[in-house]
């Protein structure tokens, strides 16, 4: 959804009307994650423009049809799609998703607000009303919900979108009127229970590349691809240099360590560490192993990996601490140029980030969408 906010702005600006689709749950495996979107420009009461998806190609044209529809009426509609036959609407690959399909999007004026918060590092929560008692239909936000006398039940909202926008995940959630937690199973129409889904759109999670070599030039372009905020460091001026890492969005010339005391990193963070230099290498590993970064890896042949694990011990890593770093870093694709390397490395961050296993597919069972 983050990326879609640009041209919802530039729609809005435009006057032109849209509608927009999000998936708000699923289940068995579905092959896209909640909070995934899709926006339909419309013309004239016509679908036109189309960006974002919700699952991948198995419903959108029924959800495009549908936004006529909702836009005509001018209040929103939930889908629910799954495994269905070849001549009708569904996910031939399994599972089931659904999708509420909206004119607009929730707190559409306050777009601009959403847009700064998430490309300022603050991140977003829009909150969305899916179903609940016909008084609270289409109430979006918390302030909202408090005017019309639910006090509590806007602040057990407004706790859970903080908490949620803290961690980067969507989510939906149940509640009753007082606020308490409602029972997630069942109808989705349940009386005297809402249905809240939200939307968080968190500040994109960062790759910190240690060391301006050819290889840091491909991970960047991949990094930036894979939508990261990357980060190129490197303590001399001649090779980091804006104009050799155009991918990226900072090139830092700073000693490595000196950079990772100074910046944030989280657990939504990667660090690769690429110039297997012990000088570089050291202190800059202390740091970022000792981190809440989700990844760390660090470039070397087997026996520059040896010897920097020996130099970290005696530097008073830990073992524990040391069964965190990746090194060599990336997955066994018997890479060779920079840009397959980078390939390489990009598999094992998505594999951390995703708790994926790194086997081929053909050799796992159970669901292939985690």
């Amino acid at each position: 959804m983050r990326e879609l906010l640009p041209t919802l702005l530039a729609w809005r600006a435009a006057g032109e009307p849209f509608v927009l689709a999000t998936v708000v749950a699923t289940a068995g495996g579905g092959p896209r994650e909640l909070g995934a979107a899709m926006a339909v420009r419309m013309a004239d009461g016509v679908p036109g423009e189309v960006i974002g998806s919700v699952s991948g190609g198995c419903v959108e044209a029924a959800v495009i049809e549908e936004a006529a529809r909702v836009l005509a009426e001018g209040r929103p509609r939930l889908h629910t799609y799954g495994l269905t036959d070849a001549e009708a609407v569904g996910l031939t690959c399994g599972g089931t998703l659904s999708v509420f399909i909206e004119p607009g999007m929730p707190g559409t004026a306050n777009l601009d607000r959403v847009h700064e918060a998430v490309e300022t590092g603050g991140g977003a929560a829009v909150v969305t009303v899916i179903a609940g008692p016909p008084e609270l239909v289409g109430l979006h936000r918390g302030d909202v919900l408090r005017a019309n006398g639910y006090a509590a039940l806007a602040d057990a909202v407004a706790r859970d979108a903080d908490a949620l926008v803290d961690v980067g995940e969507s989510a939906l959630r149940r509640y009753r009127l007082d606020g308490c937690p409602a029972p997630s199973a069942g109808d989705w129409n349940v009386p005297d229970v809402v249905t809240v889904f939200f939307h968080v759109m968190a500040a994109p999670p960062r790759l910190i590349i240690l060391g301006a070599l050819d290889y840091a030039a491909s991970l960047a372009g991949i990094g930036r691809f894979l939508g990261y905020r990357v980060t190129v460091c490197d303590a001399r001026p001649v090779f980091a240099t804006a104009a050799r890492f155009p991918d990226a969005h900072d090139v830092v010339v700073a000693w490595p360590h000196r950079y990772l005391e100074a910046t944030s990193i989280d657990e939504r963070t990667a660090i690769c560490v690429l110039t297997h230099d012990p000088k570089f290498d050291v202190p800059a590993l202390q740091i970022a192993l000792r981190s809440a970064a989700v990844y760390v890896g660090a470039m070397g042949s087997r026996r520059t990996c040896e010897d920097r694990e020996q130099r970290l011990r005696e530097a008073g890593i830990t073992e524990h601490e040391l069964a965190r770093l990746s090194a060599p870093i990336g997955l066994d694709l018997g890479a060779s140029t920079s840009a397959e390397t980078a390939v390489s490395i990009a598999a094992e961050l998505v594999s951390a980030r995703r708790r994926g296993s790194g086997e081929p597919l053909r050799r796992t069972v159970g669901r292939i969408h985690h």
